[in-house]
């Protein structure tokens, strides 16, 4: 018999869009039901910034205003939370790849034992030039994985 699975640690990744809003309210529901923790995570991806943030081509400007706004966006997430009855939140803002970091890194670090993210917001082209984040967490995270489709 199949018990029933119960969830410590949810990650959800964020990247402003509709898709991860939907994710995040859905962890929200997850983690009521299971009182788990939400660890919110926002990846500013290095390669926009031309691969390291030393070498960068782009202002310092422009890479605070980036970071400032991911700061300004996991509050209102952690916001969001709490207007929904849940305050165990933890933000999280890192540099680096999202597949890397969403696939491996942040679940080990955090000892997730369930990642939900947004169905990809690319089109067809983009998925396979770039290939979506959501479809490497998918083959590579070490435990169960929830994508969230647009309702």
């Amino acid at each position: 018999m199949l018990e029933t699975q119960e969830y410590q640690t949810i990650l959800v990744g964020t990247d402003g869009s509709e898709q991860a809003k939907l994710a995040f309210e859905k962890a929200v529901a997850v983690a009521k039901r299971n009182n788990a923790k939400i660890i919110v995570a926002h990846i500013i991806e290095n390669r926009v910034y031309g691969g390291t943030m030393a070498f960068s081509t782009f202002s310092p400007d422009i890479v605070q205003e980036e970071t400032d706004h991911s700061k300004e966006l996991l509050e209102k997430y952690k916001k969001d939370a709490h207007e929904l009855g849940y305050d165990n939140v933890e933000a999280v803002l890192e540099f680096g790849s999202p597949k890397v970091l969403m696939a491996k890194e942040l679940p080990e670090k955090y000892q997730a034992d369930l990642i939900m993210v947004g169905q990809s917001g690319l089109n067809a082209v983009e998925r396979l030039v770039m290939g979506s984040v959501s479809d490497h967490i998918i083959r590579t995270a070490p435990c169960d994985v929830l994508v969230v489709r647009p309702n």
